[in-house]
């Protein structure tokens, strides 16, 4: 089933919430608003964060914003998120994660006991992570000016010399290793939202990768890019390497993991899964010498346990992603350009 909507991808007067889907809206508002304007040779790169070295130290700096709603969903909450969502960029870069900034916008009126609840999650995140969060900044908003919180949370940590990842590194050939099952965040947040009651609770799959990540780059040299698929899901990460890799990207749907009732769950919303926001999943492209070991190793992890290799890069299909589909046939896998599920992270 077909998504999308005809809206043509003409000049808005006006931001709409597709602007933020992590869609082609999204990659347009960047390219068009923000990299037009603050142009530079490390904005351009449009990885997870940006990776510079000052006096011999190799660093990732990272920033995000998480405006869930509902704050509190099945397996997590804002707070967590924020600390984990902050993390995961870090690690993609292949940082080790180190300090972090939080900063909260909450609407006059709110329970105080909410926010120390979200506040010693993120205490107890980041100290999971490993991280200690050092500077941060509080505003308060009239009522009705806001909805609830708002947290924005900034990152920095060491990458290793050795470590160069980057869609630029992709070559054909390299195969692309997912970590897990897709969607359950998503779906988690809304069901929590919209009150939808499954035969079994559906809970976000919102974790740190940090540990994951360092124990890969250890059983690999040949890693060439780490992308966690979050807004926009499965289908919009592979779309934004393509991209900016120029490479073709076929992945086989049989190889992609679902979990029988956020399957079951999509089938009944007639939402697409491969467009869904996903918080503790990763996207690896690494050499084929390189992928049988690498999944090994992976699937040792908890958080990783059912990795898989779901596709490769080839000499074709430049700049796109397709997918082969259970029944042999191949369709484009392009990016949404309306707003699946707003507000999911």
């Amino acid at each position: 089933m077909n998504m999308d909507c005809p809206i043509p991808e003409n000049e808005f007067e006006k931001i709409l919430l597709a602007h933020g889907s992590g869609g082609s809206l999204t990659g347009k508002l960047i390219q068009d608003i923000f990299i037009k304007s603050f142009n530079n040779d490390l904005l351009a790169k449009e990885h997870d964060g940006a990776v510079f070295n000052i006096d011999g130290k190799k660093l990732a700096f990272t920033t995000d914003s998480f405006v869930v709603n509902p704050i509190f969903f099945p397996g997590g909450n804002i707070g967590e998120l924020a600390v984990y969502g902050t993390v995961n960029d870090l690690a993609m870069c292949g940082a080790k994660p180190l300090y972090l900034s939080a900063s909260f916008i909450i609407e006059e009126g709110f329970e105080m006991e909410t926010l120390q609840q979200i506040v010693a999650s993120m205490k107890t995140a980041a100290d999971k992570c490993n991280v200690q969060i050092i500077t941060g900044d509080t505003k308060v908003v009239e009522k009705g000016k806001g909805d609830k919180i708002f947290i924005n949370t900034s990152g920095i940590g060491i990458v290793p010399d050795e470590v160069d990842l980057s869609p630029s590194n992709v070559k054909e050939g390299d195969k692309i290793i997912l970590s897990g099952t897709i969607a359950d965040h998503g779906i988690a947040v809304l069901s929590a939202r919209e009150n939808l009651a499954f035969q079994s609770e559906i809970k976000s799959d919102t974790a740190p990768l940090n540990d994951l990540v360092e124990v890969m780059l250890k059983v690999s040299k040949n890693i060439h890019v780490l992308r966690d698929p979050t807004r926009g899901g499965l289908a919009a990460s592979l779309n934004e390497i393509a991209s900016k890799a120029a490479a073709g990207i076929i992945i086989h749907q049989d190889k992609i993991k679902l979990k029988n009732e956020v399957k079951a769950a999509c089938e009944l919303l007639g939402l697409d899964p491969l467009y869904i926001a996903n918080e503790g999943k990763l996207i690896c492209f690494v050499t084929p010498d390189d992928a049988e070991k690498l999944l090994i190793e992976m699937r040792k992890n908890s958080l990783a346990k059912n990795s898989e290799i779901i596709g490769e890069v080839v000499n074709e299909y430049k700049g796109k992603v397709v997918l082969k589909t259970l029944i042999g046939t191949k369709r484009i896998l392009d990016l949404h350009t309306v707003e699946q599920l707003p507000r999911i992270c």
